[in-house]
């Protein structure tokens, strides 16, 4: 029995209406930018598989690290317990987050991370006596699918049967050069009219909502009114992590650094699941006390697992390397070209950048999961490129180590479909 025949008798796939889109793509094999199917046929990968393989599929350094740790040590309750990958991972971030970080706590995935994030916000202030309960978030923003993530998300489609249980969030527009003094005023007014905890945001880029991006001047001027009315300010940042902006972390464009960073996807560099949620050191001495009350009770069982931290290590010694940076430095410069070349194009509405990431907006009319949004997928895919787009917005966001040739594969796969959509 063939695997997709096998696939559909017990699996239950995110994101799929299984009864109009019943065939599931079976891949046997990634190396660098390259997925093969069963057939034997070539993918190269443009989104880095949810952006999280960023130094390529099962890259030789990281599997050679994780492997060495699989021997030593493959999981430990991190609760009493302690390692020494867990203990190098959080001098190497620290090393390279914002200055103002000071503890790092482990979790299993991104919205795990931004749910212990919500959750560090809202103690913070009950430790501090009071009990606030609002959360402020831009509009149509993602940050996961668990409740308190769920609940500051803003995307109906992905929200719409949980909507009556969220807890209290408060939504902003994102700020731009003609709406800046209404976000503003309206940022003020929810501060004044609610008992608000924290505004969690997705810096300059956020990625369900078609990678809309944003100025970070605009930002800094609500973070800082945030700091000012001791309202904790939450970074999501992972999607935007780990170099794809073109620096480390897309924090690092703002003056004024946020209280509570969430990390993910390409901190282990897609080999295995890790959730990280850092804080500054006055957050974590909210919660350092006499009283056991005080303490953050969250906990999960594969917390700081051995071989995540390895290949998080491995992932940052990458990122850190010439040549990553200098790979990272070539794509943003042929995006820039390749933008140039078709911003203009009558069947495009708009293009943006923001470092390694690239998105256009077709001038067509179409929802997000409609059938022509399958059509382009599968033009892609015939073409040997793979690229899920969002609506009428197709994105790249490739693997760090794509090749020149993998990548103008993807624009020209891009360019043909204009010409024929």
């Amino acid at each position: 029995m063939s695997l997709s025949k096998r696939d559909k008798k017990y699996l239950w796939h995110p994101l799929t209406q299984h009864k109009i889109h019943p065939e599931a793509l079976p891949i046997v094999k990634a190396k660098g930018a390259i997925l093969y199917d069963e057939s034997g046929k070539e993918y190269i990968d443009g989104i880095s598989s949810w952006y999280t393989a960023m130094y390529g599929h099962c890259n030789d350094y990281i599997i050679e690290k994780a492997s060495a740790q699989m021997k030593n040590l493959d999981q430990i309750v991190f609760a009493g317990f302690t390692h020494q990958p867990a203990i190098e991972l959080s001098e190497k971030l620290i090393e390279i987050l914002p200055d103002n970080q000071a503890k790092i706590f482990f979790s299993d995935n991104g919205s795990t991370a931004n749910e212990v994030g919500i959750k560090m916000a809202l103690q913070y202030h009950f430790n501090h006596g009071e009990k606030r309960n609002t959360i402020i978030a831009f509009e149509d923003g993602f940050h996961g699918d668990t409740f308190g993530a769920m609940s500051a998300s803003g995307l109906s489609v992905y929200n719409g049967p949980f909507e009556d249980f969220f807890i209290d969030v408060q939504r902003i527009p994102t700020p731009t050069a003609h709406n800046i003094e209404q976000v503003l005023a309206k940022l003020l007014e929810i501060i004044k009219t609610n008992s608000v905890a924290a505004f969690i945001y997705e810096p300059l880029v956020q990625g369900a909502n078609a990678m809309h991006m944003y100025e970070a001047k605009y930002l800094d001027t609500i973070l800082n009114i945030c700091k000012d009315q001791g309202v904790i300010t939450i970074a999501d940042e992972v999607m935007t992590g780990f170099g794809k902006t073109g620096k480390n972390f897309a924090s690092a464009y703002m003056q004024t650094q946020p209280d509570i960073i969430s990390l993910s996807k390409a901190l282990t560099a897609g080999m295995v699941p890790m959730g990280i949620t850092s804080c500054t050191q006055n957050v974590y001495e909210a919660f350092y006390d006499d009283s056991i009350g005080k303490a953050f009770f969250h906990a999960h069982t594969y917390s700081a697992n051995p071989i995540a931290c390895a290949t998080a290590i491995a992932g940052i010694e990458l990122l850190q390397s010439t040549e990553i940076q200098e790979k990272i430095a070539s794509i943003i410069t042929s995006h820039q070209e390749f933008d140039a070349k078709i911003k203009n194009h009558p069947k495009i509405k708009g293009t943006r950048q923001q470092g390694v990431i690239y998105a256009l907006d077709l001038n067509i009319d179409m929802d997000r999961y409609g059938n022509k949004r399958y059509q382009i997928f599968d033009h892609f895919m015939d073409n040997g490129v793979f690229l899920r787009p969002l609506g009428s917005t197709i994105y790249i966001l490739a693997p760090y180590v794509i090749s020149h040739k993998e990548l103008y594969k993807i624009y020209n796969a891009i360019e043909s479909l204009l010409s024929n959509i």
